[in-house]
């Protein structure tokens, strides 16, 4: 799904890893996306919060810890 048209809602999530950012999940029209710090816009549109964060999580490098997600 092409989330460049999607309203991003006033939720915000930041993911921290040990060095700081990583990326960014949002509350959409319809759902969740994300984007990492290194990503040009958005990733697709996922059901859940939780299925979002995975989602971010399985786009870092292998072997990373979990982050910590902040509200923002």
């Amino acid at each position: 799904m092409d989330t460049s048209t999607q309203t991003v809602e006033s939720q915000t999530w930041v993911a921290f890893g040990p060095a700081g950012a990583l990326g960014s999940v949002h509350r959409i029209d319809g759902g969740f996306t994300f984007r990492l710090l290194t990503d040009d816009g958005y990733r697709a549109t996922y059901p859940s919060l939780e299925v979002a964060k995975s989602a971010l999580f399985a786009a870092l490098e292998p072997g990373s810890d979990w982050p910590e997600f902040r509200e923002h």
